[in-house]
């Protein structure tokens, strides 16, 4: 088998988008895909994200949140931007040989009580697996 597909995903904060797209690589593509996340500013977990991947039996309460300064001079295969923010603040990443973005919406910017805000992160989480499904696991299926 080949060596794993170093992937980085980005996103502003680092406490959802980002950490939902690294559980599900980390889960659904197993050893073919090494997987990190981070921010360009880190504010821990959100814990609503926490939740909505422990609907689909993903467990994310163990990861960290951290900053794309850990990561600068790493090589990767693929730097993925989740959210605009961060496609904007870092529209270079000199490590990887391949950069990609995906815009989903924050689902911790959604208003209103407890519900519909659950919902928000839900509809994201399901929107991130639907496309790491779609684009990433193809390309390193066994």
């Amino acid at each position: 088998m080949p060596d794993a597909l170093r992937v980085l995903f980005l996103c502003t904060h680092n406490s959802a988008r980002s950490q939902m797209a690294e559980g599900f690589l980390r889960e659904l593509g197993a050893e073919r895909f090494d997987v990190a996340s981070a921010g360009t500013e880190a504010r821990g977990l959100n814990p609503l994200a926490v939740q909505a991947m422990a609907e689909e039996g993903i467990d994310i309460s163990f990861h960290e949140s951290k900053t794309l300064d850990r990561f600068v001079n790493e090589p990767f295969d693929l730097v993925i931007t989740v959210c605009d923010e961060a496609n904007e603040a870092c529209p270079y990443f000199p490590s990887a040989r391949e950069r990609r973005h995906w815009s989903f919406p924050d689902p911790s910017a959604v208003p209103g009580g407890d519900a519909a805000r659950f919902a928000a992160f839900v509809a994201v989480r399901d929107a991130i697996r639907e496309r790491i499904e779609r684009e990433l696991l193809p390309v390193r299926a066994c």
